[in-house]
């Protein structure tokens, strides 16, 4: 293994808005310990699936005007978990880089394909147009998850982490599923892209620098 790629690969990332305050920690090379708190519910559920599955240890402390609705602590909490990678990620050195996954659940197949390219952009692609108006409801206290804002999500990890994330929805009808199918696999891309390959010394790139 890479001596460079073995380097502690962890950040602590924290932002207060008028709207949110957010603290996030995050370690690459975890085993999917997860300490997720939002005030949404389904949200901290699609958090811990995350953290679980891409083997990343992710503790999230999220405080917002769920109040109002839960748009802006997820938008935020995404921000943040954002540029937790993208400091844990440092300078690259050693990984693999590239990465993708088909997560399959149920009736729903998901995929999600990651660049560690430090050129921010992302896709996302196939949701039923109905998911732009579904809200999955919380069944105790907290607020309610609106679907619309997967791509919300998505976007913001990608920008934030300067990471090319596609997403796509092959097929699938339920919401949770959808949902959950979409998340597992960003997390099981990112985690193949993110891992230290031992044939790797440096940058994967050939300009040298990504």
């Amino acid at each position: 293994m890479s001596t460079e790629a073995s380097m502690n690969r962890t950040a602590r990332v924290e932002r207060t808005t008028r709207e949110s305050s957010i603290v996030v920690e995050l370690n690459l090379d975890g085993t999917g310990r997860t300490d997720i708190s939002t005030g949404v519910p389904f949200y901290d559920h699609m958090l811990t699936a995350f953290g679980q599955h891409g083997s990343f240890d992710l503790t999230v402390q999220a405080k917002g005007d769920i109040e109002i609705e839960a748009h802006h602590t997820v938008e935020d909490t995404a921000i943040v978990i954002g540029q937790a990678l993208g400091e844990a990620l440092g300078d690259k050195k050693g990984i693999r880089r590239f990465g993708d996954c088909y997560i399959p659940m149920d009736e729903t197949l998901a995929h999600a394909v990651v660049d560690v390219s430090g050129r921010p952009y992302c896709v996302h692609d196939g949701e039923p147009e109905r998911l732009l108006h579904t809200v999955i409801p919380s069944a105790g206290p907290g607020a309610s998850y609106s679907t619309v804002l997967n791509r919300h999500v998505f976007e913001s990890i990608a920008l934030n982490a300067r990471i090319a994330l596609h997403v796509r929805v092959l097929y699938g009808r339920d919401q949770h599923h959808i949902t959950e199918a979409e998340f597992k696999a960003v997390a099981r891309a990112l985690r193949a892209a993110v891992e230290p390959d031992p044939r790797v010394t440096g940058v994967p790139s050939t300009k040298g620098t990504l």
